[in-house]
Parts: C-alpha cells; sequence; structure tokens
C-alpha cells in the first residue's frame, strides 16, 4: 500500500475520533429529547424571552465593540511600537482567564462604588443586572475574537494598494474606508460572526453580572440546579437548535474564510 493512502487513512480515523468526540454528546441529547419536551419549551415565555434576551444583547454589543475594535485592529496590522507584543498578550488574556474571574473583572468596574457605576446611576441605570451589563460581561470574552480576525484580514490586505491611493492624493482616512476595510471585510464580519456566537454563549461572566435578567445559558443551568437534567435538556437543545440557525445563517450571509479567533502572530 501506498505510504501516502497509509497516512491519509491514519490522519482520517484521528479525525473520525475528533468528530465522534464533539457529535455523540450533542447526539445523545437531541435523541433523549422528546418532541414533547421541545414544543412546551417553545411554548414557554420565560425560555423563548431568555433567548431573544441573549441574542438582541449579543448582537448589539458586537456592533458598538466593533466600532472600537476594527480601528485598533488596523494599528495593530499596521504599526510596529514599543511592548506590541504586551498588547497581543492582553487582547488574548480574556480567552484564557477564567471566565467566573472574567466576570468579577467586569462586576468591579460596573458595581455602584466604583466610578463607571456611580455615573451609570446618576443617568438612572444600574448596571449590575442590567442588559448593559450583560453586554459587557459578553463583549469582556468574546472580543478577542474580533481583534485577531479583523487583524489579520488588515494585514493580508497588500501595502502597495494603500500607498498608491495615498500618492493618488487620497487622505489616510478615506484610504482606510476606500482600500482597507472593503479589502478586509470578510475577515472582519467573520470576526463578529465568532464573537457574537462566543458572546451568547456565555455564561461565567455573565452570572457574576446579572443573575436575572436571565440569558439562556443561565437559565439552563438554573433550571438544571433547581429540577434536574430532564427539565433542563429540552431547554438546552432549543437554545443550541436556534444558536446553530443563526450561526448558519451569518456564516451564508458572509461567506465569510475561515479566520483564526486568538492567538498572536
Amino acid at each position: 500500500m501506498n505510504p501516502y493512502s497509509t497516512l491519509r487513512l491514519m490522519f482520517a480515523f484521528l479525525g473520525g475520533v475528533v468528530l465522534l468526540f464533539i457529535v455523540a454528546p450533542l447526539a445523545g441529547m437531541f435523541l433523549e429529547t422528546e418532541m414533547p419536551e421541545l414544543v412546551e419549551a417553545t411554548g414557554d415565555r420565560q425560555v423563548t424571552g431568555s433567548i431573544q434576551l441573549t441574542l438582541w444583547v449579543s448582537a448589539l454589543a458586537t456592533l458598538f465593540f466593533a466600532i472600537l475594535a476594527v480601528p485598533f485592529a488596523y494599528l495593530l496590522a499596521r504599526r510596529d511600537f514599543p511592548l506590541k507584543k504586551l498588547v497581543l498578550g492582553i487582547v488574548d488574556l480574556p480567552v484564557v482567564i477564567p471566565h467566573t474571574a472574567a466576570g468579577i473583572a467586569v462586576l468591579g468596574v460596573i458595581s455602584r462604588d466604583t466610578l463607571v457605576g456611580r455615573a451609570a446611576e446618576s443617568a438612572g441605570l444600574n448596571l449590575v443586572g442590567h442588559p448593559i451589563g450583560i453586554g459587557l460581561a459578553m463583549a469582556f470574552v468574546s472580543i478577542p475574537f474580533l481583534i485577531n480576525a479583523a487583524r489579520d484580514g488588515f494585514e493580508h490586505v497588500p501595502v502597495r494598494l494603500e500607498q498608491a491611493a495615498m500618492n493618488l492624493g487620497a487622505s489616510p482616512l478615506r484610504v482606510f474606508f476606500s482600500v482597507s476595510l472593503p479589502l478586509a471585510w470578510r475577515s472582519i464580519v467573520g470576526g463578529m460572526i465568532m464573537m457574537f456566537a462566543r458572546g451568547m454563549s456565555e455564561f461565567g461572566a455573565v452570572v457574576i453580572v446579572a443573575y436575572h435578567p436571565m440569558v439562556a445559558p443561565v437559565l439552563i443551568y438554573e433550571r438544571f440546579g433547581s429540577y434536574g437534567l430532564q427539565y433542563a435538556r429540552p431547554v438546552a437543545v432549543l437554545f443550541i437548535l436556534v444558536s446553530l440557525a443563526t450561526f448558519i445563517l451569518l456564516r451564508t450571509l458572509s461567506r465569510a474564510p475561515y479566520v483564526k479567533a486568538s492567538g498572536n502572530k
């Protein structure tokens, strides 16, 4: 037998083991959930309300922080500066720290006895237990996905095209919007999708900042802790189905290529 064929078969077997590891728990959960239970969960206002809250808060947090993160990603892609590696490490930090610790960190910034918390309270907002607080917790743990994807996209934009536009008299801002951004948009959109998906699945950071109102992951945990696996499983299956449909729809609309979620270059 051709040694390359043997190698491919071995790699295919290893890939099959990995796929089985991913698919088996999900398939088991779906097979053990009966259709009447799923229909009942679909008709539960608390369940549908928590899923809707999860989706729109994560979407708004992604859109808001994209305005800040995309220009920052361009700077990281185009400029070398002192302590750049430290900055890149800080960007990736939310991915590697425990997410309950991330929630405590966010809480330490937005609680009532902090500068931000007092400013929000003077405007009539208590960020703890508020959708804004939930969005901040979601964004904290997921923004590295967007920054790194956008940075990768900008790094693949040829510098000579930007320089040519400047030689023709375009300002740096116009070059950014007319050359760099259009050429990197697929990676940026891919990063936004990953940030959105990661944000809406977050539990650890969100539960520290806001147990109520409950997002879907917190509701699943609450029902599991209070009533057991059988009561929580239909909610989990419904949320997975909605998440999967949303993720596939966004990926199809963007047709974004694969982008790295995190990691330094």
